[in-house]
Order: structure tokens, then sequence, then C-alpha cells
């Protein structure tokens, strides 16, 4: 052993057992994460120096006071010395990719941030009016232009959206759901133009559609403002989202599972109700709340076929009814601070009824397809023990006629085994 270690050369070292090694020294974790501290380094040396650019520019160059135009230039700075900075030691696609990285993470965060904008300035500005009881509880009238907060509040406007959104998804959910149904299960021409004609009036401006309610069913037939005539002016607006979005998702519905149920023996009508549509439970869902969300904030077709009401009217067939989009609009337009507070309190509400919405959709629609609830899982297992039971009621009936005595005593006994097969007999 001696004689081999000298006859070593001098640069091999002689590594110890496994089990030494991990006794000597702990085992380090390697870092998979694709943000290293270079990284982090990077992106504040690139932020530090486009500030500082930018401030030079704007301060000591030229006499620039543009807050928009300072942000701008800040932000291309700061690409350009990020992409500079990369290049020192990545490669041409590697600089490609982190600046793309950067660009698309930085403009989510501009999107984030615009929308807490919105909401935070929103709730600010309504929030002398959200603390009042009375804003929930009191319409508009008994109460002046000059009143205080305390008196006065949005119960109308509250009312009335409820009531015309519930008449325009009780119109446009079984409508826009049969419609995708059709398109996607009856393919022809006249299902392409159809859907040709949907997706051509999923740009329809708001005002058009208030405008040809208002001449068909106000002018036409008619009918007084209402508030029902609000719901069908927001139900055309409503429905091609609906049928576009679950035409689509019904279109990802794999076509194996339709299959599948023909095999067994199921019709067409049968099929899509019992697999394609549970199938697509999430996705309808989903359609039906994007055009909810459509309709809900709209003012334009209200104003020109509800009309416009201080007091609670829960008649949506007889007389002015307004929205809360409505009351916004009616609100904030006026000069006075009370009644401009009410409006943005009424703002808020909205939101926060679009929020339920959304929140009412992912609990209904959260579910993976094919999963079952509590009382579903229930209902199969006393079906299948019914079924279990007349299944074996026919084969004790089945036993009996051809003979055997006394049937089968048990249904769900298992077949007899070879040893106990009946002897055949001699031919």
């Amino acid at each position: 052993m001696t004689e081999l270690l000298k006859d070593a050369p001098a640069s091999a070292t002689v590594r110890p057992a496994a089990g030494a090694a991990d006794d000597a020294a702990p085992e380090v974790r390697r870092n998979t994460s694709t943000v290293h501290a270079s990284d982090r380094l990077t992106l504040a040396g690139a932020a530090v120096g486009s500030l500082a650019l930018t401030v030079l520019l704007f301060v000591w160059i030229a006499p620039f006071d543009s807050i928009l135009g300072f942000v701008v230039l800040a932000y291309v700075l700061f690409l350009g010395l990020y992409a500079a900075l990369v290049s020192f030691d990545e490669s041409g696609v590697t600089v490609r990719d982190k600046v793309a990285a950067v660009l698309w993470l930085s403009l989510a965060l501009f999107l984030l941030a615009a929308l807490l904008l919105v909401v935070g300035y929103t709730l600010w500005r309504g929030r002398p009016a959200l603390v009042h009881l009375n804003f929930f509880t009191e319409d508009m009238s008994r109460t002046g232009p000059l009143e205080p907060l305390t008196q006065g509040g949005v119960v109308h406007a509250i009312i009335g959206t409820l009531e015309q959104m519930a008449i325009s998804l009780v119109i446009t959910v079984p409508l826009g759901l049969a419609c995708a149904v059709f398109l996607n299960e009856v393919p022809g021409r006249y299902a392409r133009f159809v859907r040709t004609i949907v997706e051509a009036m999923t740009a329809l401006p708001s005002i058009v559609a208030g405008l040809f309610i208002y001449a068909t069913v106000i002018l036409i037939l008619g009918v007084d403002k209402s508030g029902f005539a609000a719901a069908l002016a927001l139900g055309v607006m409503m429905l091609p989202i609906i049928i576009r979005a679950a035409d689509v998702v019904i279109r990802l519905v794999p076509g194996s599972l339709r299959e599948a149920s023909y095999a067994l023996g199921a019709s067409q009508w049968r099929t899509v109700w019992t697999v394609v549509l549970p199938t697509a439970r999430s996705g309808l869902t989903t359609a039906v709340i994007l055009g909810t969300a459509r309709g809900i904030g709209e003012t334009s077709p209200v104003l020109l076929t509800s009309g416009l009401a201080a007091g609670v009217n829960a008649n949506p067939f007889s007389g002015p009814q307004v929205s809360l989009p409505l009351a916004t609009f009616g609100l904030v337009g006026s000069p006075q601070p009370s009644l401009i507070a009410r409006g943005f309190g009424a703002a808020a509400l909205l939101m926060v009824l679009v929020l339920l919405l959304f929140v009412v959709a992912r609990v209904v629609g959260g579910r993976a397809p094919g999963e079952l609830t509590r009382n579903q899982q229930h209902r199969r297992v006393v079906a299948s023990r019914r079924d279990a039971e007349r299944m074996g009621r026919r084969a004790r009936l089945r036993a009996q006629a051809a003979g055997v005595p006394g049937g089968f005593p048990d249904a769900a006994a298992p077949p007899a085994g070879p040893s106990e097969a009946p002897a055949r007999p001699p031919e």
C-alpha cells in the first residue's frame, strides 16, 4: 500500500470515504432559482442610473417640467441601461430574453398599480358617504342637494340594479347557452352565419343597444320607460358576450367524451345535458360573469330606457327606475360636495357588487370537471343502491324462470368457480 502511494503523482489527492465526507461537512443545497443576486444588483443599478440621468436632464440640461415625460424617459433609460449591464456577462439571446422579461413584468406591475389607484381613489372619495348607515337604507326622494350626508342614500339604485340584472340574466343565460350549444353541436352554414353575427355584436356600442330598445320597445310597442326596458337593453349587450365565451368553452370539451356517450347509447341532447355542459361548467360560469360585468356598469342604455327616479321603485315593469351607474352619473355631475361624495359611494358599491359576483362565480364554477358536491355524491350513492337492488330482483326472477329452485340467494354473490360448476353430461 505504501509503495502504491509513493508511485502516485504529486498532484493526485487521496479522497476520503463517502461516509467520512458526509460526517466532515454538511451537504450544501443547490440553488435552483432563476433570479440570482447579480440580477438584483443589475436591476438596482439600472434603476438608480436611469433616475439619476433623468434628473440631470430635467433639472440641469433641459427645462422640462412634465411628470409623464419624466416617467417615460426614466423607463426608457432603465431598459437601455439594464440591457447594457446584462450584455457584459451574457450573450445576445440572453440579453433579449431578460429585457423582455423585465418589460412584461413592469407592464404587469403598472396595470396592477393603475387598478389599485382607481379602486383606492374611488373608495377614498366615497368614504364620507359610506360610513353612514342611512346611505344603504334611504333613498333621495326627501333629500335636497344641500342636505348633509346623514340624510339620503342609494337604496333605490341598489334595488334597481339588482332587479334589472336579474331580468337580464333570466333572458340572456338560457338564450346564450342554447345558442352556444347550437353553434357547436349543429355545425353548418347557418351556424357559421350566426357565429359571425355574434362576433360582430360583441363590439356593439352601448348607446346603440339603448337606442335599439328605445326605438322598438318604447316608441313602436308603446312600453313606458321602466326597469324592464333597461333590462332588455342590457340583455342586448350581454347576450353576444355570453354566447361568444360559452362557444369557446364548449369547443374545448374533448370529442372523446361525446363519442363515449354516444357509444353507450345516449342521445344527442342527453350527451349535451349530462356530459358537455357539466364538463364545461366552470367556463360557462365565467362566461355568464363576463356578460354580467359588461352590463352591470353601463349607463347610457339605462339612461335612455329607464329614466331618472329619486325614490324606490320596486316594480321594474312600471315607472322610471334608476341603477347604480346611472345614480353615479347623476350625483357626480352635481356641484355640491355632498352629492359628489354620494356618487363616489355608489361607484364603490358597484365595485363591491362586481367583486361579490366574481366570488360567487369562483365558488360555483371553481370545482374541477366531473367533481361532485356532497349532496350530489349522496344522491349518486342512493341511486346506485337502488340500481343494485333492481338488478338483483331481475336476476332472481330470471333464475326462477330458468328453473333454478329459489333463485339466487344473493344478487351480489360472486359467480361459481370452476370447482362449483355442474358436471358436463356424457355425450
